[in-house]
């Protein structure tokens, strides 16, 4: 008969990295698994230390599949590929930014995000990264990048920007600038111009109150 797995595994670690085989009926979300032959599966807390099962902690990706880095992009290569201190071999881990924990079977279940990492039309967006781009302009003061969805189906890169005083860059302009340091994948497809970003109690910004 045929055979259903549930397999994970971002593209940084050659596509696959674990499976969980599916069985007829199976109540809710699968897990994703036992790490492949040759990759090695960490939950690790914020010190890099391994947690016990039921505890959340970040996904680590070990082992021969594991990419050596993004091509052009040693900031973001050295915060995602990291020295690995589990490996005999002294190898390197990617940093997945999934969160997970271990089953009291051995099982590795997905638990969300540990960061602000999107997935827009198959590519792998950092915000993050594109907002520190635009905060290394002269004529912006803040930026705040996500994704929009205003109508089914039209997922959108929005990028929020409030310019320095006295200036007041247009979007075509910003969207050249990106172009020329980040993929074109990463470019936000709207720039919106606000006088200041929305903060919540906290001091941090209000994705949710941004327009």
């Amino acid at each position: 008969g045929t055979r259903v797995l549930n397999v994970y595994g971002p593209t940084e670690t050659t596509t696959f990295a674990s499976r969980h085989p599916v069985g007829p009926g199976a109540p809710g979300v699968p897990p994703i698994g036992r790490a492949l032959d040759g990759t090695r599966l960490y939950v690790l807390d914020e010190s890099l230390r391994p947690v016990p099962p039921g505890v959340v902690g970040e996904l680590y990706v070990s082992g021969a599949g594991v990419a050596r880095g993004y091509l052009g992009r040693p900031g973001l290569t050295a915060t995602r590929f990291v020295p690995d201190p589990y490996a005999p071999d002294g190898g390197r881990m990617y940093r997945t930014g999934d969160l997970a924990r271990w089953t009291a079977h051995g099982d590795v279940e997905y638990a969300g995000r540990s960061d602000g990492q999107i997935k827009l039309r198959g590519f792998r967006i950092e915000p993050a990264e594109v907002e520190n781009v635009l905060l290394a302009r002269p004529d912006v003061r803040a930026a705040c990048v996500l994704v929009r969805e205003d109508a089914p189906g039209d997922r959108r890169l929005v990028a929020y920007v409030v310019p320095a005083p006295g200036t007041r860059p247009d979007g075509s302009g910003l969207a050249r600038a990106l172009g020329r340091v980040l993929p074109a994948y990463t470019v936000p497809s709207v720039f919106v111009l606000l006088d200041a970003l929305p903060l919540n109690a906290n001091g941090k910004v209000d994705r949710r109150a941004l327009p």
